[in-house]
Order: C-alpha cells, then structure tokens, then sequence
C-alpha cells in the first residue's frame, strides 16, 4: 500500500536528495546511516520505554534511508551492490524494531505481546527471503498484502500513540498480533505466486515453447 507511494516520495524529495550528494553523501552511506540511526533509536529508546521518542526518531532515519534509491538514480549509480546493501540492511533495522518491543514487552509482563512481537520478527523475515529466493529462480514475488513500508508504518504510529499514552498498552500488543497475520497472508501470497509461475514454466518446457512463442 505505502510502498506504492515511493516514486511520488522519490520525486518530492529530489532536490533534497542533490543536497545531499552536493555535501559529499553516498547512496551506501545514506543506507548505513539510517540503519546505525534505527538501531541506536529502536535499542536506546524503545527497549528502555521511551516508545514515541523512539518511534519518531525510527521514523526519521527511515525516512532519511528511502533517500538512498533517489540519490542512486539522480547521481546515475544504481547498481546490484546498492540494491543488496540496501535489503540486508533493512534486515537488521527491522530486527532491531521488533526485538526492542519484544524486549519492551517482557519488561512489562505482557506474555501476549511477546509472542506477537516475536511473530511479526520472524514473519517479517520470511516474507523478503521469498522474494529474494524467487529471484534467485527467476521467478517474481514483490507485493502482496503487507509489504515492509506497511509493516513499519502501522508499527511505529502505533509505538507512537502507546508511548504518548494516547491508546492503552494493549492496542500494541494488537496490533502486531494483526501485522503477524498479514506477514504471514503476504507470505503465502508470494509462495503461492512463485508455484504458479514454476508450474507455467514446467507447462510451457514440456510443450517445448519459451514465453512469447507459439507452439510449433
């Protein structure tokens, strides 16, 4: 759903991306430093409690890593290498956001909310290593349901709004509950993609055509 927005977003903030190849910045170093900012934030202040603090500070450095795509395509250095970067750095930000509730959550005796935070971890790195192995099969698998710009969004306003105390602790402990089930739906989305693009692949082998041919 948000994802959608990314070319709109890539285009609103060009010129701030010019800036910051002007003051020397790479797309690589961009990526890096919104992954150090989000798992400083996500240790430092949501594992201690300070929930919004750190929802809003995630949310800055997750704004401030979308900028990489954008400043790779002005500066005309898109490449494989920053593409990899990029998704295996995403990781490790993500894991930290969900192992800092996680750890939030036991510190306050929510069993539930746990195994909820522990879910979405888990799901949430299944879903891109679907992707990822269907590539490696030349097949496709992006989409779905949830992807990961969805699963952020809805996590830290919820984060957020828990930590201002404007919703009750529950509602967080909801709330991931539903994104461990949308994780899971978007996975299945993916796999289930991924067996019928093999399967045409099989069909179209054994009849002996290519996509684009007509049988002899």
């Amino acid at each position: 759903m948000f994802g959608k927005l990314r070319g709109i977003i890539g285009r609103l903030f060009t010129p701030l991306a010019k800036a910051l190849l002007r003051l020397g910045l790479t797309p690589d170093a961009v990526t890096i430093i919104g992954t150090i900012g989000t798992v400083a934030a996500a240790f430092g202040l949501v594992a201690t409690g300070y929930l919004a603090a750190g929802a809003w500070v995630i949310a800055f450095f997750v704004f401030f890593d979308s900028l990489d795509g954008t400043m790779a395509r002005v500066s005309g250095t898109a490449s494989e290498w920053g593409s990899f970067l990029d998704s295996v750095m995403d990781r490790f930000a993500d894991g930290a956001l969900f192992i800092a509730l996680t750890i939030y959550l036991v510190g306050h005796g929510d069993a539930w909310g746990v195994w909820a935070a522990l879910a979405c971890l888990v799901l949430g790195g299944i879903v891109p290593y679907a992707r990822a192995k269907a590539e490696s099969l030349g097949c496709t698998a992006s989409g779905g349901l949830a992807e990961r710009s969805d699963r952020l969004v809805i996590t830290l306003v919820a984060t957020a709004f828990v930590g201002m105390g404007l919703l009750p602790l529950v509602v967080l402990e909801v709330v991931l509950w539903i994104l461990a089930g949308l994780s899971l739906f978007t996975a299945f989305q993916r796999i289930t993609g991924v067996r019928r693009q093999l399967r045409e692949r099989a069909t179209r082998a054994a009849a002996g055509t290519e996509p684009g041919e007509a049988p002899a």
